[in-house]
């Protein structure tokens, strides 16, 4: 089966602000790819927006099925934490799913909940079944060795505590890096990898990585919105030397072993 994960680095999907005005929806070249690579016109769509507490799920669900279902014609439906734990439910809703999409949010709990649930490897099941899994930030940083996360900043509340790393899924080697034009990760990220001998994949907001067995592209679309034009990039130690580099943003297909050498 064909292996497919979308893993996106942010950007606003027409959420409700809490001033009441509707935020930019910045994703929508992601989702159609999304659409584009079950194969179907209007495939079954199912959000676990675990990373997100439990009495937030539910309005995510209303902001993604605003986009799924009223825009794009699919079947929606949401697998809620506290579901987990029934063996049953979760095969059913799996199964019926063509797309995985997994919400912004707290990425460590969401890794400590899959893992005590045994849900990390329902996820790697259907990946290898050929389902497409992707999701924004928390949901792009789930499919990788490891992450940079705010998750320490989620829990205590605490804004100008540094980002630290967390051991993900590993269905792709290295770390993955969303909201990486936001002031201050880029710096953190090179904290993170020094001495480690591990590279990033660092994704700006409004961009998102493609994986599609062994080939790789980026999707962009108008970061304005955010004051720079998307972008993606692969960072990594050499010799103590910091090396960046800008990863190319055309639609070509790329080799991904390329992107995963160290």
């Amino acid at each position: 089966m064909t292996r497919k994960i979308v893993a996106i680095g942010g950007g606003d999907n027409g959420y409700i602000k809490s001033d009441g005005t509707k935020s930019a929806y910045e994703t929508g070249a992601m989702d159609q790819e999304i659409i584009r690579l079950t194969g179907k016109e209007h495939p079954n769509y199912l959000l676990i927006a675990h990373s997100q507490p439990y009495e937030r799920q539910e309005s995510y669900f209303a902001v993604m099925k605003a986009i799924y279902a009223d825009m794009y014609g699919c079947p929606c439906r949401t697998l809620y934490s506290p579901q987990l734990s029934e063996p049953e439910t979760v095969k059913e809703m799996i199964d019926w799913a063509d797309i995985i999409f997994e919400g912004g949010g707290d990425t460590m709990t969401m890794i400590r909940l899959w893992r005590e649930t045994g849900f990390d490897a329902v996820l790697r099941q259907a990946w290898e079944d050929g389902k497409v899994m992707c999701g924004v930030s928390a949901g792009g940083n789930c499919w990788f060795e490891e992450c940079s996360t705010d998750s320490l900043r989620i829990q205590t509340g605490n804004y100008d505590l540094p980002l630290t790393s967390c051991d993900c899924l590993g269905f792709m080697p290295g770390m993955f890096v969303p909201h990486c034009d936001e002031a201050g990760r880029q710096e953190s990220v090179k904290d993170l990898l020094k001495g480690t001998g591990k590279f990033a994949l660092q994704m700006s907001n409004c961009t998102a990585l493609e994986i599609v067995d062994d080939a790789w592209r980026l999707i962009t679309t108008d970061a304005s919105g955010h004051g720079i034009e998307a972008y993606g990039l692969k960072t990594r130690w050499v010799n103590d030397e910091y090396c960046v580099e800008q990863l190319d943003r055309s639609a070509e297909w790329k080799p991904l072993p390329q992107l995963l050498a160290k």
